[in-house]
């Protein structure tokens, strides 16, 4: 009896307290377990289109952790909407451009805000206190009743009976046509297996179009100026049309003419290739011999070298002549003819087979010619024609050197 009387007397107490310091109703009582606010919360508004069953009290979560509490749910200024005031930890740092969602625990469960940041598109500032989460950047999740009321429809008016129509209609269509269906299916699944491995090729002939399409807008208007321009030249091939009939009429005679006269010398034809091979390997195989001949032939008989010596109209010529007897003697000495031949003292001596019976003649007396020292005579017993004789000894050697006799 004592306690019941301390109970009552606690309660009585409590409710005077509650009336002093303006006790509205039981949402003021704060709830068991609550989430914790910290010293110092901040006020956040948070505009919902629709409310639903959300009442005062309610959780305030981030990440699914409890930060705050709904303080009050109030009618937004345009009438319409629903704003709802939340406390939220003063720890909990969130920024200027946060979203908001209208959840639900579970299926049964409690409804609550869920806090968020944008992701990458977060602010740089913080939510401040008093600040407002409008309606473009708030959602709601969707209530059991409205899936109920969609499955309702669906299975009471909506579209249960066109599909056993559809699947009795299919059945119909497919009965005893099984292997045809199946070697579509084989078919279309090759079709899809050869276009998904030729996706590289499909994805740049794409690109290709792409840039081509691209090239053609950019010369749009000269595309379009060359169709206007094209008009008259299609005037001007219906005015030759006649004479290009004939031209290709002509043409046509003389491509048959042409290929008679190929088929006529046909034989002849492959012999001159024949014949020309030998000429065409011998090219091949003169390599590059043939161009530098081709440039001494331009030049013949001066080489490119000698073209470097020619000072206007003249040439410069610079010639070493060692006169020296003993070495002249030698140089005659080695050489394979008989240079001496041509000399008169020195033929017989060295040939051999000049003069008579194989005896040199006999040497002039000073101031005689040996013509005059021998007189011959023809045939006829005249006297022959006299010629200048050479001149003897080493005078004569050197008249030879110097193309005289």
């Amino acid at each position: 009896m004592r306690f019941r009387k301390l109970i009552a007397a606690g309660a009585a107490a409590t409710m005077l307290a509650a009336s002093g310091c303006g006790f509205t109703g039981i949402y003021d009582v704060p709830l068991p377990g609550g989430a914790d606010l910290g010293d110092h919360p901040y006020r956040v508004k948070v505009q919902l289109r629709d409310a639903l069953d959300l009442v005062p009290q309610s959780g305030v979560k981030v990440n699914e952790v409890s930060v705050g509490r709904v303080e009050k749910i109030d009618l937004a200024k345009d009438g319409w909407t629903a704003e709802v005031t939340v406390l939220v930890n003063g720890d909990i740092e969130l920024p200027s451009n946060a979203i908001a969602n209208l959840r639900q625990s579970s299926l049964l469960g409690e409804k609550y805000i869920q806090l968020a940041a944008p992701g990458q598109d977060a602010s740089g500032e913080r939510l401040s206190d008093g600040g407002t989460i409008p309606v473009s950047r708030t959602d709601r999740s969707v209530e059991v009743e409205e899936v109920l009321g969609a499955l309702s429809m669906l299975l009471n008016g909506g579209g249960v009976e066109q599909l056993n129509t559809i699947t009795k209609e299919l059945n119909t269509a497919l009965s005893g046509n099984e292997q045809d269906v199946k070697g579509l299916l084989r078919n279309a699944n090759q079709l899809v297996s050869a276009l998904d491995e030729q996706s590289g090729d499909i994805t740049q002939a794409l690109d290709g179009l792409n840039r081509l399409s691209m090239s053609l807008n950019g010369q749009k208007d000269r595309i379009a100026g060359a169709i206007e321009n094209l008009g008259p030249g299609l005037e001007v091939l219906e005015k030759q049309r006649g004479q290009l009939v004939t031209m290709l009429q002509a043409l046509d005679r003389l491509s048959g003419v042409a290929t008679q006269t190929i088929n006529a010398s046909q034989e002849d034809l492959v012999a001159n290739l024949k014949s020309l091979l030998p000429v065409l390997q011998k090219l091949g195989e003169a390599g590059s011999d043939l161009p530098n001949a081709l440039e001494l032939l331009l030049s013949y008989p001066f080489t490119d070298e000698a073209v470097k010596g020619a000072k206007g109209d003249f040439f410069n010529l610079y010639l070493d002549l060692d006169l020296d007897l003993a070495e002249v003697m030698k140089n005659l000495g080695r050489s394979r003819q008989n240079p001496l031949k041509d000399v008169p003292i020195l033929g017989g001596l060295t040939s051999g087979q000049e003069g008579t019976g194989g005896n040199p003649p006999p040497l002039p007396l000073p101031g005689e010619s040996q013509q005059q020292a021998q007189p011959q005579q023809d045939q006829g017993g005249q006297d022959a024609p006299q010629e200048q004789a050479p001149r003897s000894g080493v005078e004569g050697i050197f008249d030879v050197f110097a193309g005289g006799r």
